[in-house]
């Protein structure tokens, strides 16, 4: 092999090797990186919390408002609108928030043949964006498998008011100490459009989403 493609071969492997950040101070780097996009909301706590249920209702997820306290009250509201009896309860979920006269069955690895029979699945979050409506979930321990959130037809999920930030940046934050655990982003229920714009829902994940906000 001659000098010269010896040469380029190195500096391929050398631009490799830094920018998997064996090379330098990556930390330094990335803080040194422009942002001069908005990194804080500046919304009051209640407009934010409008902001966030206005773009829910945008995609078409429906939303039941409730104290802590009420919780069981506007799960057994979601499900009664729905005519849904019996619903998989992720990890994580708290028995005060289940609601006498419904069905609730713990996810101890359902198969996905039973996930999508299902009529459904109830879960918490770890943040949610109030300026793009999004949820975000984290997976692992005590929390929701992914396949538990993608695969039944219907998600109904509790997001406490705390929970909301208003822009991405600040969920990100949020979320930073979890970057190892898999995250999955829900912006309304799933759905998307062919190359000719027909568009269909519960394709990457259920086709219906509802929200309890717990204020």
């Amino acid at each position: 092999m001659s000098a010269a493609k010896l040469d380029a071969r190195q500096e391929i492997l050398e631009r490799i090797h830094h920018a998997a950040g064996g090379a330098g101070d990556r930390a330094a780097e990335y803080a040194a990186i422009p942002r001069e996009y908005r990194r804080e909301g500046g919304m009051a706590p209640e407009a934010r919390l409008e902001l966030f249920a206005a773009r829910l209702y945008e995609y078409g997820a429906s939303v039941y408002r409730c104290t802590a306290a009420q919780i069981a009250d506007a799960v057994a509201q979601a499900l009664t609108q729905r005519r849904r009896t019996a619903i998989v309860v992720s990890h994580g979920v708290p028995a005060s928030w289940l609601p006498d006269g419904f069905e609730f069955v713990e996810d101890n690895d359902l198969s996905y043949a039973a996930l999508d029979q299902s009529n459904g699945v109830l879960t918490g979050c770890e943040a949610a964006v109030a300026f793009t409506g999004t949820i975000i979930l984290r997976h692992g321990p005590g929390q929701p498998r992914r396949a538990v959130t993608l695969v039944p037809d219907y998600h109904l999920c509790v997001v406490r008011a705390q929970q909301i930030v208003e822009t991405l940046p600040e969920a990100i934050r949020r979320v930073e100490e979890f970057r190892a655990a898999p995250l999955t982003t829900i912006s309304g229920p799933s759905a998307t459009s062919d190359i000719e714009m027909t568009r269909v829902k519960g394709v990457h994940g259920p086709r219906t989403l509802d929200v309890v906000l717990v204020l």
